[in-house]
């Protein structure tokens, strides 16, 4: 990142919200730059524009989910390209609600002799497009917002399940390694759809790490593992070893020479066991 982008940052993170013309004088450049400078911080989730400059990324309301769906994309079909990797045929699985589930489910179209359970409308309407995968849709309350179902009905509905493998989302991740996400209703059916899969993966691209939410999901330490974009900073990494959490990253640009060795926690099999 550029010294002038550290510094949109830091006048962000000092008066809560900056001007696009302010900026431009306060730090003497163009405001075509200063706007490139807010739509690169936007798209690395650092800030949310708004009109007229950004502000900082709420900790308890979410972005708009096609603003989601935008963000990161090249990073998130990678890493749903190396989840479905790891995922077997024959194998029944929960996909949950958000954008980086939609990619896996899109990774999944080659599969054959799936059962994918979801409280996503919008990966089971992607995934009618694989002949050989049964889809089941929980019910419940629809949010329109994003297409997921919440509610009561959507827990009593997986409560019939017991999937080989549970794959989830989130909106932030701690140094904690805590999973975290906005909705107590969404979370509420993450939390039980991980207490009751065989295992349970998280797939979440480097900017859930720069954000903060506040109802908690599970840790890291729950999970059979975490598909990623980009490696872990060190304490977290640490974390995921001290924990044995696998850690996958898919370097959407490629690793450089000594990624191996940032790497936190073992890898995974090349498909997760059932």
């Amino acid at each position: 990142m550029s010294i002038r982008r550290h510094e949109i940052l830091e006048i962000a993170r000092r008066e809560g919200r900056v001007l696009v013309e302010d900026l431009a004088a306060r730090l003497g450049v163009s405001v075509q730059t200063i706007r490139r400078d807010l739509g690169e911080l936007a798209d690395d989730g650092r800030l949310d524009r708004v009109h007229g400059g950004a502000i900082l990324p709420s900790s308890v309301r979410n972005i708009g989910y096609e603003q989601r769906r935008a963000l990161n994309g090249e990073a998130k079909g990678a890493i749903a390209a190396l989840c479905a990797r790891a995922i077997p045929e024959d194998a029944s699985l929960f996909l949950s609600i958000g954008t980086s589930a939609e990619a896996v489910a899109r990774a999944l179209l080659a599969h054959r002799n799936l059962l994918v359970v979801t409280n996503n409308i919008n990966v089971a309407n992607i995934l009618t497009a694989n002949p050989s995968c049964e889809i089941v849709l929980t019910g419940g309350a629809l949010r329109r917002s994003d297409g997921g179902l919440v509610g009561e009905m959507t827990l009593q509905a997986i409560e019939r399940f017991k999937v080989d493998l549970a794959v989830i989302g989130c909106s932030a991740l701690d140094e904690d390694g805590d999973i975290l996400d906005y909705d107590p209703q969404e979370v509420g059916v993450s939390r039980r759809i991980v207490s009751l899969a065989r295992r349970s993966v998280l797939v979440a691209d480097h900017t859930k790490l720069q954000r903060s939410a506040p109802v908690r999901i599970a840790s890291l330490r729950d999970l059979a593992g975490v598909f990623t974009d980009l490696p872990f900073p060190g304490p977290l990494a640490q974390r995921c070893r001290e924990w044995s959490t696998p850690l996958e990253v898919a370097w959407p640009d490629g690793p450089p020479p000594a990624a191996a060795a940032e790497d936190g926690g073992p890898p995974l099999a090349p498909q997760i066991e059932r």
